[in-house]
């Protein structure tokens, strides 16, 4: 995409950006006021219910205040018109006394067992019914006339109340009336007058809340449903019965003007107790699958109340919606129009970039000749005359790089054939410990390809030298130089070798050091060799060997010629003594035997033998003895054939000499590692480990010499017997151990090839 494309875009993408907030902001600026006004319209709307509601007790009042009076007055006239005892009391006499104070109805009622019972009447077809609940409010027993102790009669003090007519939405409030009972002192029986409420309630129903609530959901639109509830029904309620007319009660929230349809049960509960607390809450719901807004507004008079407003948010938001439609399309033109003028603008804004451009491509492809031309003295003329000077300073810097190139080329090579071609290892690690580099003779030496190794982090110095070689690299950062070191290195297989190693820092501009530079040399050839030497040497020195072993049979003969010159002077025979002169006899022939193995030629008869069978006979002999001294055998033999070219006696003499030595290495018992593998270029490698008290450092090179061992009855004289049979057999034997860690002897024989 090109620089002018780019531009365009960038500034296309920022208009926009900016379109789509002003859309945004505005969208949600206006859904703010629309609320704002449907709130307050709501709360305007509650506040005309509520003074409806206000205004209808008001005149509920003053309605049930004249019908009170009214019908107390009747039955005071009616009760006067009437004979004070019921045995005188007819129908004509009701008749008549109806007639004369104009009631819709006149009734009397004496008390019977069963309660009070109409028992005359202008309407014939009460005569005989019971009219318990007027008695309870009369707070009369069902017996108004008993006798006394003395036998006299028991008179009801005087008493009034007014029934007013049941309101549930099942009977017709129209057709019902409103009675009275007067219950007079001198009068055993109570008078019932009543008075329909057809006239009266049709006044009143003219200003009904309920009639209110019909106008404004018919003329506001948007309003669903107006509910007037009472607060304190709703506390601690159940479920919630939808859609109850004005007057009824669904459950246990009395619902008094209006409908209701329920949402969340704890949800209504939590707004309708804020609303009832004095707080107006406004909140959004889905009610039956629509998106409406849901308003709670409470009241402290005439009673405690909470008026319920719903009103459709489709409705309120659809002037919104328009006008996000119309901002829209306006933006949607405004950016296109922005569009164009900004590619226009771009071309014209990067036209002087062009040349510049077409010059920086002439010197990408090593082109410094051309001059590019100055036309002007803003950024993009100031812009050109430092690419001119740049075309010329490259082109001498590029003169003097191709030179210097061909110089580190040529050295490079050198310094690469040189260290790939030389038989020393070398390699350089970082201080961390990374290999960075590696030659062809270290992947020889340690068994890592290049590609194993670089990036990695190699154990290639034994954990029991890590300690030296921290401080010669200590010594290293100090400044010190240090000459090659002779030390041990592991190789990838896990043996070590020894080494001679020289380490160089390599520093920055800065001097700090961070990397080391390794040169490695196999000293293992020169070791052989020189312990070859030594071996010579050993063994040209029979005179020194017979006059070591001339020294250790004297003693035992001194000890002979004591003992038999006491028992030929006593003339009697010492068992004691005889035990002793036996012991000392055969350690002579022990020390007698092992130098003549040690000095004579042995006749050897080489047969194929594998070596894993020998060794197992060998384990077998001794796994009796091994067993008595706590001593456990681990073996793990291979599973190749291992076979050799040997004299069985002597390989079957080695073995047991080192497994002898093992088990009284170990006086506290222990487990004995006895392990045969086939190793690479032909050879077999037998490993004995065991767990015993180990020999000190300073004696492992003097293991071999007549008479050196660490054993207090030991005369040193089967190690070296041991090498000579692995010597004539064109093997090794190594010894490695740790004092109180153990001793791994490791013997090494030429397999049988074809």
């Amino acid at each position: 995409m090109s620089v002018k494309s780019k531009l365009t875009l960038a500034i296309s993408l920022i208009v926009m950006l900016f379109l789509a907030l002003d859309v945004i902001l505005n969208d949600y600026s206006t859904r703010v006021n629309l609320r704002s006004e449907a709130e307050a319209s709501m709360a305007g709307l509650a506040q005309q219910v509520a003074e409806a509601i206000e205004q209808n007790g008001r005149l509920q009042a003053a309605y049930e205040q004249e019908m009170t009076v009214r019908l107390h007055l009747s039955a005071r006239a009616a009760a006067s018109l009437l004979p004070e005892k019921l045995e005188d009391v007819d129908r004509a006499a009701i008749r008549a006394a109806a007639n004369a104070v104009k009631t819709d109805s006149l009734s009397i009622l004496a008390a019977s067992e069963e309660g009070l019972e109409v028992v005359g009447s202008i309407n014939e077809q009460l005569v005989g019914s019971l009219e318990n609940e007027a008695a309870d409010k009369l707070q009369m027993p069902v017996r108004t006339l008993a006798v006394d102790e003395a036998g006299g009669e028991v008179r009801q003090k005087s008493a009034f109340v007014v029934m007013w007519p049941d309101e549930s939405p099942e009977k017709d409030v129209i057709r019902q009336e409103i009675k009275a009972y007067l219950m007079k002192a001198d009068r055993n029986y109570v008078i019932s007058v009543g008075i329909h409420t057809d006239a009266t309630l049709g006044l009143l129903g003219q200003s009904e809340p309920k009639r209110l609530i019909d106008d404004l959901l018919a003329g506001q639109q948007g309003l669903i449903e107006i509910a007037v509830l009472d607060p304190g029904s709703f506390a601690g309620a159940g479920t919630l019965e939808a859609n109850a007319s004005a007057g009824a009660v669904k459950g246990p929230l009395s619902i008094q003007y209006g409908s209701f349809t329920p949402g969340d049960k704890l949800t209504d509960q939590a707004d309708i107790a804020e609303a009832a607390a004095g707080n107006m809450v406004y909140r959004s719901a889905v009610v039956e699958g629509k998106s409406v807004l849901k308003g709670y507004i409470g009241f402290k008079d005439p009673y405690p109340l909470v008026i319920s407003l719903v009103m459709d948010e489709a409705f309120l938001f659809d002037s919104l919606n328009q006008q996000r439609i119309n901002r829209i399309l306006i933006s949607g033109a405004l950016l296109v129009l922005v569009v164009m003028a900004s590619y226009i603008i771009s071309g014209w804004l990067i036209r002087p970039v062009h040349s510049i451009l077409s010059k920086v491509n002439d010197v990408a492809n090593g082109q410094f000749d051309t001059v590019l031309e100055v036309r002007s003295g803003d950024e993009m003329g100031q812009l050109a005359q430092q690419v001119n000077a740049m075309s010329k300073n490259l082109a001498v810097y590029t003169n003097k790089l191709q030179s210097a190139f061909e110089e580190n080329r040529t050295m490079k090579e050198y310094l690469q054939s040189f260290i790939n071609h030389t038989s020393d290892a070398i390699h350089v690690e970082q201080t961390d410990g990374t290999i960075v580099q590696v030659n062809q003779a270290f992947e020889m030496m340690f068994g890592w390809t290049a590609e194993e190794a670089i990036g990695a982090k190699l154990q290639l110095v034994p954990e029991q030298y890590s300690k030296e070689e921290q401080q010669a690299l200590d010594e290293i950062a100090a400044g010190k130089l240090l000459p090659a070191r002779e030390t041990v290195r592991q190789r990838k297989d896990g043996n070590w070798m020894n080494v001679s190693v020289t380490t160089s820092p390599i520093r920055d501009n800065k001097g700090v050091i961070r990397a080391y530079a390794s040169i490695t040399r196999d000293m293992t050839s020169r070791y052989k060799m020189d312990e070859l030497l030594r071996r010579s040497e050993k063994l040209n020195t029979v005179g020194q060997l017979a006059a070591g072993v001339a020294h250790e049979i004297r003693n035992p003969l001194t000890t002979l010629r004591g003992f038999l010159q006491l028992q030929q002077q006593t003339q009697k025979l010492n068992i004691g003594h005889v035990d002793l002169m036996l012991s000392e006899l055969d350690r002579i022939n022990l020390i007698v035997s092992e130098f003549l193995i040690l000095a004579k030629p042995q006749a050897s008869k080489f047969e194929l033998k594998d070596v894993r069978y020998v060794l197992g006979d060998v384990v077998s002999l001794l796994d009796s003895q091994a067993h008595l001294c706590n001593v456990v055998f681990n073996t793990d033999f291979t599973q190749e054939e291992c076979e050799i070219a040997c004299e069985e006696n002597q390989l079957k003499q080695v073995f047991i000499n080192v497994l002898k030595n093992a088990i009284e290495a170990m006086p506290s018992g222990g487990e004995v590692n006895i392990v045969v593998e086939k190793k690479k270029r032909d050879t077999i490698a037998v490993s004995i480990t065991d767990q015993g008290v180990g020999i000190p450092e300073e004696m492992i090179p003097k293991l071999g010499d007549p008479f050196v061992t660490g054993k207090e009855t030991g005369t040193g004289l089967g190690i070296m017997v041991s090498q000579r049979i692995i010597q004539s057999h064109h093997g090794t034997m190594d010894i490695t151990s740790q004092v109180d860690v153990g001793t791994t002897v490791v013997i090494t024989l030429p397999a049988v090839t074809e």
